[in-house]
């Protein structure tokens, strides 16, 4: 059987933001003050922007299966699963969790 009929799991929460190591000078080039620190930064920045591919990938799999569903009739009955799929997406970076920048202004190349 498929589980295109079960309740989705999928649970509603917010991840706080992840620590920032920033270079070491003013400009932001040169060596950071603790490599390690700058490096899972990295890392970290790279999961969260996986998970929030997957998370869109996911929310447009339920949209495509509920119109598949509905056919002619998902202009009222895919209302919900479109609506949470366009509000992941109008977001920013498409929800992706961001550190807590000492400049707010600057998006570090995301």
């Amino acid at each position: 059987m498929t589980d295109m009929y079960d309740e989705k799991k999928v649970p509603e929460f917010s991840l706080p933001p992840y620590p920032h190591e920033e270079h070491g000078s003013e400009d932001g080039l040169g060596r950071a003050k603790n490599p390690v620190k700058y490096l899972q930064s990295i890392e970290q920045r790279a999961r969260e922007r996986q998970v929030a591919y997957e998370t869109v990938r996911l929310l447009r799999r339920d949209v495509i299966e509920c119109y598949r569903k509905e056919g002619v009739n998902h202009y009222e009955n895919c209302k919900e699963p479109v609506e949470r799929y366009a509000r992941v997406v109008l977001k920013h970076d498409v929800g992706q969790v961001h550190p807590n920048y000492k400049d707010e202004g600057k998006k570090y190349g995301y």
